[in-house]
């Protein structure tokens, strides 16, 4: 078990996985549903925004981590921050069906 400031970091990029995972569940993959409502688009930036912080923090805290796209999340945080409006919800969608997978299974291995 990690010590205790990494696993509450942990726990918060565990949450806004599953609160996206539901966000994929509830759309049945289709992209279309998803970009048209902008109250699922802002859920998943959002979720990423926590996820960014949180990967930081972990980072900050033990660099030794493994989080292969640690940089990326990172700078997607800081984009949908500081830069929301050149978001494109094509990308956030790409995020959550390819990459959102990877993040999931290394975080459960950091959580050991």
């Amino acid at each position: 078990m990690p010590p205790k400031e990494i696993l509450k970091y942990i726990l918060d990029i565990e949450s806004a996985i599953e609160e996206l995972d539901e966000v994929v569940n509830m759309y049945g993959k289709d992209y279309r549903k998803f970009s048209s409502n902008f109250m699922a688009v802002r859920t998943v930036e959002r979720d990423l925004e926590i996820i960014g912080e949180a990967v930081r923090k972990l980072i900050e805290i033990d660099p030794s981590l493994k989080i292969s796209s640690s940089k990326q999340i990172i700078g997607l945080r800081n984009m949908i921050v500081h830069a929301y409006d050149a978001i494109d919800p094509t990308m956030l969608w790409r995020i959550l069906l390819k990459d959102l997978p990877l993040l999931k299974n290394e975080i459960r291995a950091i959580k050991g």
